[in-house]
């Protein structure tokens, strides 16, 4: 009996040990997951240091030749539309696949959009309910003059440019759009917040409507079931998307191209990660084997 009690006890006690050193080799080995790069930026347009999350695509190496295209992702945080957007690029350049090539994703961090992704309102509830709103133009700069120039200098880019966001980030690159087109050559504008300012950007004239716009440039608008937008005048999401699109359409330039999309199943909160993705069908179509 004192036999089994030595030898029971003995044997849990080295099961215990074994369970703990099996244990300590696993805590060891475990390392964490590491999506991409998060680079900091001093702004003098702004005034404030900005997060750039970076995804570079499998296979990139500083010391080749090959060359990427950028993708700009606004609302890049971590906890916001960077993590999803580059998963999508990701799949979307897999060998098998092969609808997208493969591309460096750059997330601008959010600090605070109404801020940066609008331009100023005449509407004075609007100007009293967003005191911050307003100053889109030092945003634009700082895109221009420091993340692209931050961004081109550090990683190995090429010159196709696309920008993506939703919401004031579509107003605020219909905004790029219209007023400095060549920052991008593909935009993926989605639930764009046309109803600022009662729709005013409408109005605006660009050189994109000009015979004589000479950069090919890819549009592609998406808006979901969205419904009525937070003005004093009724506006709809949709409506306003569509005339946006059809007013772009109306260019003489034959280097502007344009795809409305509609998603009747999708709503404010759900649209953007099926439309980027449709979005990707439009700029990289795959020629069909004959």
């Amino acid at each position: 009996m004192n036999k089994f009690k030595t030898l029971t006890i003995l044997f849990f006690t080295s099961a215990l040990i074994f369970s703990q050193t099996n244990k300590s080799k696993t805590t060891e080995t475990s390392k964490p997951f590491v999506l991409g790069v998060i680079d900091e930026i001093q702004s003098k347009e702004l005034g404030e240091k900005r997060i750039l999350n970076i995804y570079l695509p499998e296979g990139y190496k500083p010391e080749d030749a090959t060359k990427y295209p950028v993708i700009y992702v606004l609302d890049g945080s971590a906890d916001e539309d960077f993590i999803h957007i580059a998963g999508l690029v990701q799949f979307n350049s897999f060998e098998w696949i092969n609808q997208v090539p493969k591309s460096i994703v750059v997330g601008i961090a959010t600090v605070d959009r109404r801020r940066d992704f609008t331009f100023p309102t005449t509407i004075e509830k609007d100007q009293k309910r967003f005191a911050t709103a307003g100053h889109s133009d030092k945003f634009i700069a700082f895109i221009e003059k420091e993340v692209q120039p931050f961004i081109n200098k550090k990683y190995k880019t090429n010159d196709s440019k696309t920008i993506i966001g939703q919401s004031l980030g579509g107003l605020l690159e219909t905004e790029i759009l219209l007023k400095k087109p060549t920052l991008f050559n593909k935009y993926v504008i989605v639930s764009p917040s046309i109803w600022w300012n009662n729709g005013s950007i409408l109005n605006q004239e660009s050189i994109i409507f000009q015979e004589n716009f000479n950069q090919q440039t890819d549009i592609y608008i998406a808006v979901g079931k969205e419904g009525l937008t937070p003005t004093e005048i009724p506006r709809v999401m949709e409506v306003d998307a569509n005339l946006l699109a059809e007013k772009i359409k109306a260019t003489k330039s034959k280097n502007i191209k344009v795809y409305f999309d509609y998603f009747p199943k999708e709503n404010h909160a759900t649209i953007l990660h099926p439309a980027a993705s449709n979005s990707f069908k439009f700029f990289y179509p795959i020629q069909e084997k004959e």
